[in-house]
This record gives C-alpha cells, sequence and structure tokens, in this order.
C-alpha cells in the first residue's frame, strides 16, 4: 500500500505528523502553546493536509483542518501583537 501513495497522500501523512508533533511537544512541556513554532507546525500541517484532501475531498476533515488552519493563523497574529506591545 505504502508504494501506491501519490504526492499529496504524503503531503497529508507529513501534515498529520507535523500537527501531532506539535501536540506532543505541549503534553511534553517542551514547548508553549502560544509560542510561534508550536504555532507554525500547525499551521503548516492543516495546510498539507487540506493540500491532500484537495485530491481526496471529505468535507468535515476538510472543515476540520479550515479550521485548525484558521485558529493557528490567529493564534500567530495574536502573539506578534503581544510582543509589539511589550
Amino acid at each position: 500500500m505504502i508504494l501506491h501513495l501519490h504526492w499529496y497522500d504524503w503531503a497529508g501523512l507529513i501534515g498529520v505528523a507535523l500537527i501531532l508533533f506539535a501536540y506532543f511537544l505541549l503534553q511534553a512541556g517542551k514547548m508553549r502553546g502560544d509560542a510561534l513554532t508550536h504555532q507554525l507546525l500547525n499551521a503548516a500541517g492543516a495546510l498539507l493536509v487540506l493540500v491532500s484532501l484537495l485530491y481526496a475531498f471529505n468535507l468535515s476533515a476538510f472543515l476540520m483542518e479550515l479550521a485548525w488552519l484558521i485558529v493557528s493563523i490567529y493564534g500567530i497574529v495574536r502573539a506578534r501583537r503581544v510582543r509589539r506591545r511589550t
């Protein structure tokens, strides 16, 4: 099965790995939830999963990843504003 994966399948798998890695680092206390790196890992992961879903569409998964990307972008913008104030 793994030999028959298309590039967009690999993109989705890498996206899932990035999101899970960010979550693991958060749970392990190695990264804060408001850290730019954490938000970027989540945003990149969601974007890669969204790309894969464009080729193998699933509405509920697409909406979940779109929301994940939007929340990640919100976190990036919010953290940037907070850093500017301090």
